[in-house]
């Protein structure tokens, strides 16, 4: 263990957290892996890079792209997340994955390439800010994607989710007058197997470890290949069961 102290930890926690749920696809997965990173003795790094480098050396190898689609390495996956969703410089996230800047530099260009050719799927997208719906649309489908239905309340979500079975949904959690993302996703995953991704302004109502959460927390506002590689994990690293 580093010399960083139990405060820099507990704060270090739901990032890492999220980074641990993003490469596995599984909160339990993902939290078993902090665990584990911690159990087992972190590098002299930051609290934060500590966790990040203890997770990174712990993951698993991801499985098998569906579809045939283009698939990224282990370290790519890595990269992009460290950059994307954790928002690293590239020189951090070069530290936690243990490779020299230039290799990472390299290695990011080669993912983002990549992340372009992956496998599309269809998605529904759960947004009750219409400007924001649009953004979320057109980056999907730039990304290869189709998407199926935008929802812009829970009942209509929950329609559109029963008649368009989607194998992927985008949610925001407060809908404003139309109800709750959270409680929307819930219902269809009463019936329907499918990962989600929740893009919101409010990620610390997904992060308290006191409820089942999901796997993969986007917080508003979002850069775009942040979003483009959530969708990809999330479609390559869980299987719907619908």
């Amino acid at each position: 263990m580093n010399a960083v102290t139990q405060a820099e930890l507990l704060r270090s926690l739901p990032p890492a957290r999220r980074y641990a749920r993003a490469l596995t696809g599984s909160q339990t997965a993902g939290d078993g892996l902090v665990a584990s990173a911690l159990r087992g003795g972190l590098p002299p790094l930051p609290a934060r890079l500590a966790l990040y480098a203890g997770v990174t050396r712990l993951a698993p190898p991801p499985a098998p792209t569906p579809g045939g689609g283009a698939s990224l390495s282990p370290r790519h996956r890595q990269l992009l997340l460290l950059t994307a969703l954790e928002e690293l410089s590239v020189a951090d996230a070069a530290t936690v994955v243990g490779v020299p800047l230039d290799v990472a530099e390299t290695e990011l260009a080669e993912a983002r390439d990549a992340l372009r050719r992956a496998a599309a799927t269809e998605i529904l997208v759960i947004e009750d800010e219409p400007i924001i719906a649009m953004d979320v649309r057109q980056l999907v489908e730039a990304c290869g994607h189709r998407v199926v239905g935008v929802a812009a309340s829970e009942a209509q979500a929950v329609r559109l989710a029963q008649q368009k079975r989607p194998r992927l949904i985008l949610a925001d959690v407060n809908l404003g007058a139309g109800g709750d993302g959270i409680t929307a996703v819930n219902r269809i995953q009463r019936e329907l197997k499918v990962p989600v991704i929740f893009v919101t302004a409010y990620p610390e109502r997904l992060l308290t470890a006191e409820q089942v959460e999901p796997a993969f927390v986007i917080s508003k506002p979002f850069e775009p290949l942040a979003l483009a590689i959530a969708t990809y994990q999330a479609v390559s690293s869980t299987v719907p069961l619908d």
